[in-house]
């Protein structure tokens, strides 16, 4: 017989396999940015605005791609995490006092979270919020503390799928597209407070502090497991791949990011917005008021789009401030470790996430709760970022493989952003306060 002809689906499974290979820390991280609290950021967008701050989407991408990539860069480069290198350059009290905030700002962030992935497991199948809250914070810590991180980063791989529910969510519903993208790229928008606090919203909503510490440290457990399991600084040649492998992850995780965060202020633009509900407080206030709307397929895409990125974010939330505390006091960290060997690392993931659990019992607003875990963020952010901008041209800490002077442009631009962000956030609450 004569020989079969050759195909080349067999390469390009092969290339689609190493592609899909090659993502990892940097898509899981852009997807933990889209958590319950950021919905619900972007849904109060799109129904306040309509399609009026589609643009911010656009705006923060490069920026957050700069960023991303500078931190993973610190991680595998140095082959340390982001506190640790952070100690070498500024004075110890200040990155424990940086490290204090982030992690009181990710307990209330995360504790915002289980609240609304609760909420919206009682809006699809019933049952009492704390009951929900407690599954969901049990499972997070027990998968965070008992299995290793072999096994558990391709969980959360899976996961960044749930975000694809936010797409379909908006071909579900009825989207006047040309006025949609006409608003995005020529934006007309009315200055205001409320305008400019909302702008601000997004902005630190989309860049923020436990994103950097979680994939610098992310980029050191692939390290320890990956064929060369040393820090690229240590190589005396090569090493260019792993850059390679890092700038595709990350821009593929933080356009993913963007585009779920672009597809949700779509959606309750042209349903909320477009009936005229202007107020959201909440993710789950969004998913009820999308059901008698756009109707019930589209809620239960929208409310299972919540409980899926909360089971995401959460672990990203603790393990980034886990990460930072045992950095800083110099603890074995790694999801790779037995909790005995890792007590310190451990503990600092479970206090985070039973605290949050906890404050969901005390009756403080969810809303107040994911301001406070904003103005954190925009606290700890700049001086966070400008410390990383200082470590990526440090030639004695990333060697040969300091920052290139496009991405310290876009880097620095993005910290400058983001500081103009936090001097209009604290304006704001100054003048409410004055008001008041």
């Amino acid at each position: 017989m004569p020989p079969k002809p050759e195909t080349k689906r067999p390469a390009r499974k092969t290339i689609a396999r190493s592609f899909f290979r090659w993502l990892g820390p940097g898509l899981i991280t852009g997807a933990a940015d889209d958590d319950p609290s950021g919905i619900a950021t972007y849904s109060q967008a799109g129904a306040q605005f309509g399609f009026g701050l589609l643009w911010t989407v656009f705006l923060t991408t490069p920026f957050m791609i700069a960023i991303q990539l500078v931190s993973a860069q610190i991680g595998r480069v140095t082959g340390k995490g982001l506190a640790a290198n952070v100690m070498e350059v500024m004075p110890r009290w200040l990155v424990l006092a940086l490290i204090s905030l982030l992690v009181l700002a990710n307990t209330f962030n995360i504790a915002a979270d289980i609240a609304a992935m609760a909420e919206s497991l009682s809006l699809v199948i019933g049952g009492l919020n704390h009951e929900h809250a407690l599954i969901f914070a049990s499972a997070s810590t027990l998968l965070q503390v008992f299995v290793p991180y072999r096994r558990y980063a391709p969980v959360l791989k899976f996961l960044t799928l749930t975000l694809f529910a936010y797409v379909v969510t908006a071909l579900t519903v009825d989207v006047p597209w040309r006025q949609a993208f006409q608003a995005m790229v020529w934006p007309s928008p009315t200055i205001n407070a409320s305008y400019c606090l909302m702008v601000v919203a997004v902005l630190g909503t989309t860049i923020s502090p436990y994103l950097f510490f979680w994939q610098a440290s992310q980029e050191v457990e692939e390290m320890n497991r990956g064929r060369v399991a040393r820090p690229l600084r240590e190589l005396a040649r090569d090493g260019h791949h792993e850059l390679d492998r890092i700038k595709v992850d990350t821009t593929v995780g933080m356009i993913f990011s963007n585009m779920i965060a672009f597809f949700v202020i779509l959606t309750t633009a042209a349903v909320l917005n477009g009936h005229g509900i202007k107020n959201i407080n909440s993710a789950t206030e969004a998913a009820e008021a999308l059901r008698p709307l756009a109707g019930q397929f589209t809620f239960m895409l929208f409310a299972l789009g919540i409980i899926g990125t909360g089971l995401l974010a959460v672990p990203v939330l603790a393990g980034s401030a886990a990460y930072g505390v045992a950095e800083a006091f110099g603890w074995h960290a790694t999801l790779e470790a037995r909790a005995p060997e890792a007590a310190g690392f451990y503990t600092i993931i479970a206090a985070a996430t039973i605290i949050g659990f906890g404050l969901g019992f005390t009756g403080i607003n969810a809303i107040h709760m994911l301001v406070w875990s904003a103005v954190l963020n925009g606290i700890v952010a700049v001086p966070i970022m400008a410390m990383m901008m200082v470590i990526v041209s440090n030639l004695k800490l990333m060697g040969r493989f300091k920052a290139r002077p496009w991405l310290m442009v876009l880097g620095w631009i993005g910290t400058a952003i983001m500081g103009l962000a936090v001097i209009a956030l604290f304006a704001s609450f100054v003048a409410g306060l004055g008001q008041a």
